[in-house]
């Protein structure tokens, strides 16, 4: 007869396990498509024609679940229209990854310990479900639209020949799903991880006290840096104008700006170009270092040269991370020493910082060449933006180590679990 303290075990099929898994599902696809909606709103997309706006929220949603769109382009037998995408709206994931992950917690947070059979039982419903709605949303997120060539020798022929330059989107579908289930089942590891009411099975409870207060800490540090670039977000919009624009950048990429200036404060670079009349939507002091033909350099130094304040960007590095190495060493066991708080959140930032290098980076193209020998100048752009990965990933790891160390030296002073008296040792009758 089992213990009646052992959990009992979930079926894999319970009604329980599947309702709690279609709300997550559902609330997750909800936000993320409130939000793409109003940041599309905000931009102007509403007044896109043959009522294509439901399909570009549902491409955008797609896009943040970490799904693929293909952008084609078409002028019949005349030219040749070529574009790509390849962009993460960032704000639309972290609102459906904070509402799903949330969800998917909270029938969890009732032990400390369960089972592999009981997470799976919990976790495959969602999974299942998720790529469900994933691939009914990358159904819709499919539309084609006419562009003008303005006063061109293509417009000109174009309208005589009825052949004008189209652009349009659709997305893949198994491309879609594969990076679509990579993201799912990363948000529910990190759920994980950073939970500590969440429960593990036996097996991994010993690393609870290296891995969870470090990758809490982390993430708490990842989110800061949205929540300052929201109040720097709002007050641009109130003091600069535009609002519209402002708050479309917030409610798409605010993620992807706040966390480029994270690698930037580190001592990070990213290279990139701005070509053309098209360009994601960037701030200004950004645009002017990457305006031009040629890879320019992001880095604080060069943002300095066209604005001062850039450096500030530093020092707020700087205050977050020893806010971070403070916050897992208060959260960690007592007998948890300073070099093992620098290593476990230095690991724990180079590997956030190369999640986000890899999440931030971004490429959309478009170009129209008349009869396949040369392009048409006002109709071809380009806006990328990479990072060099290895220098961001390294300083994040020293920075992280440093951190944690000082950290350490802060928190001592602070009571924490694991601060009692070893117990006396009983005598041997």
């Amino acid at each position: 007869m089992s213990s009646p303290s052992a959990p009992s075990s979930l079926p894999g099929g319970s009604a329980r396990a599947w309702r709690d898994a279609l709300v997550a599902v559902v609330a997750g696809f909800a936000v993320m498509a409130a939000v793409a909606a109003a940041g599309l709103a905000c931009a102007g997309a509403t007044d896109l024609p043959g009522g294509a706006f439901p399909r570009v929220v549902a491409a955008v949603v797609v896009l943040a679940a970490g799904g693929s769109v293909e952008v084609t382009g078409a002028a019949g037998f005349l030219a040749d229209a070529h574009a790509s995408l390849s962009v993460l709206p960032l704000s639309v994931s972290l609102a459906g990854a904070l509402t799903a992950g949330a969800l998917f917690l909270r029938p969890l947070h009732n032990r400390a310990v369960t089972r592999p059979g009981e997470l799976a039982a919990r976790a495959v419903p969602l999974v299942l479900l998720w790529l469900l709605a994933l691939t009914g949303t990358a159904f819709l997120a499919r539309q084609t639209f006419g562009i003008s060539a303005g006063d061109s020798l293509v417009a000109d022929l174009g309208e005589l020949l009825d052949s004008a330059p189209t652009v349009g989107f659709r997305a893949v579908l198994p491309a879609t799903l594969f990076f679509g289930l990579l993201w799912i089942l990363g948000l529910l590891l990190i759920a994980l991880l950073i939970s500590r009411r969440a429960p593990l099975p036996a097996r991994l409870v010993r690393f609870h006290a290296a891995v969870r207060p470090a990758a809490f800490a982390t993430v708490a540090l990842l989110l800061a840096y949205v929540v300052i670039g929201l109040g720097v977000g709002v007050v641009v919009a109130v003091t600069q104008g535009h609002a519209d624009r402002t708050f479309a950048v917030i409610l798409l990429g605010l993620p992807n700006l706040a966390w480029l200036a994270l690698t930037l404060g580190l001592g990070g670079a990213w290279e990139g170009r701005v070509e053309g009349l098209f360009g994601l939507p960037m701030p200004q002091l950004l645009d002017k270092v990457l305006r031009g033909p040629d890879l320019s350099t992001v880095e604080v130094g060069s943002l300095a040269q066209q604005d001062s304040r850039a450096w500030w960007l530093v020092a707020v590095a700087a205050v977050l991370l020893l806010g971070a190495g403070f916050l897992a060493a208060v959260r960690s066991p007592a007998h948890v020493r300073a070099w093992q708080h620098a290593l476990h959140l230095g690991v724990a930032l180079a590997l956030a910082t190369l999640t986000v290098c890899l999440l931030t980076a971004f490429e959309a193209r478009f170009g129209l060449s008349l009869l396949g020998i040369g392009n048409v100048g006002m109709l071809d752009a380009k806006t990328e933006l990479r990072p060099e990965l290895w220098r961001n990933v390294g300083l994040a790891l020293v920075w992280g180590a440093l951190a944690g160390f000082l950290g350490a030296l802060l928190a001592r002073p602070v009571h924490r679990r694991g601060l009692v008296e070893k117990p006396p040792e009983t005598i041997a009758r």
